[in-house]
């Protein structure tokens, strides 16, 4: 699981978001709305709603998130983090403890961690 992670607020312009996401060599963004996480964005919105549909660099975020947050308590297993993300289809599911972020499972993190209960 990745802990470190970037939020925004809604208004924040997918420019800014590219910048954070380039400086910080981050796949996604977390987007809080009354400080609680709401949305996200990816490196793949870029590609496929930003690029695609041609949004101008000002547009806010909230335009081209994917909204509701997909999330998955800080205390389930890895088995059903997988099996929500292949449900769902997504590729970053944002564990919470509570109302609180505490990281964000890739199918990267998925692999690593079957390779080492492998190796067990």
């Amino acid at each position: 699981m990745t802990r470190a992670l970037i939020s925004v607020a809604p208004s924040t312009t997918v420019f800014q978001i590219a910048k954070l996401m380039e400086r910080g060599e981050l796949g996604a963004i977390i987007v809080k709305e009354d400080n609680l996480p709401k949305g996200m964005i990816t490196d793949r919105d870029f590609a496929v709603k930003i690029a695609v549909h041609k949004y101008p660099v000002d547009t806010p975020v909230h335009k081209v998130a994917s909204y509701p947050l997909q999330t998955i308590n800080s205390d389930e297993s890895i088995l059903v983090a997988a099996d929500l993300m292949a449900r769902k289809k997504i590729l970053k599911l944002v564990v919470v403890d509570g109302d609180k972020v505490v990281g964000m499972i890739t199918p990267t993190d998925i692999v690593n961690q079957l390779a080492k209960m492998k190796n067990v």
